[in-house]
């Protein structure tokens, strides 16, 4: 596990680790425990659909990558508590078939959990905002030429801008400050498409 990205994520590199995210209840289980804290299985289990048992089984797996681990804050030892490694997790494609396949497995689960987002966000989230910060949200669709390089630029100059904000702490937030979530897409095309030469 290596946390040295500029927001101190996780970095999953083999095709196992990969695979082993690219479940659902692992995917909801981590996101819940990133967003919300340390928790317990009992108390994981109807946030993520599963039983206590099976949420254990799973928060083992997770942990056997590095991704969860336990959390030694708790008051009591009756129960076991877990917490996620770090706030994020990223991964890169890797050169191998079955990393490959592992990462495109992962990817798309990601792709069908974030996919209902936008719209839970819109029902859920927009009505309660004030108007300073509902016109602050937005979405954009924006195309554009650039070599593999110049995308892999782009997006570490971006992650340089955002590292700042994502890495602070509780204590270091300013008067006002709320969390905001940023779904980033890099969907690169394939490049045999007539309309875009």
């Amino acid at each position: 596990m290596s946390l040295t990205n500029p927001y101190g994520d996780v970095e999953l590199t083999s095709p196992q680790a990969l695979r082993a995210l690219a479940h659902p209840v692992r995917l909801a289980l981590l996101d819940r425990l990133q967003r919300h804290g340390p928790a317990t299985a009992t108390q994981l289990a109807p946030h993520v659909g599963a039983t206590p048992s099976v949420v254990s089984w799973h928060l083992r797996h997770l942990a056997s990558f590095g991704l969860v681990t336990d959390w030694d804050g708790a008051t009591s030892k009756r129960e076991r508590w877990w917490q996620a490694a770090a706030r994020g997790f990223r991964f890169t494609t890797p050169d191998d078939a079955e990393g490959q396949d592992a990462a495109r497995q992962l990817r798309a689960e990601m792709f069908a959990r974030s996919a209902e987002a936008p719209v839970q966000w819109s029902l859920r989230d927009e009505p309660r905002l004030d108007p300073e910060w509902r016109a602050l949200a937005g979405l954009a669709d924006t195309r554009f030429a650039v070599t593999a390089d110049e995308l892999r630029q782009l997006e570490e100059a971006i992650e340089a801008l955002l590292a700042p904000y994502v890495r602070r702490k509780g204590g270091q937030l300013p008067d006002g400050a709320r969390l905001v979530r940023m779904l980033r897409y890099l969907l690169p095309e394939p490049g045999d498409d007539p309309a875009a030469s």
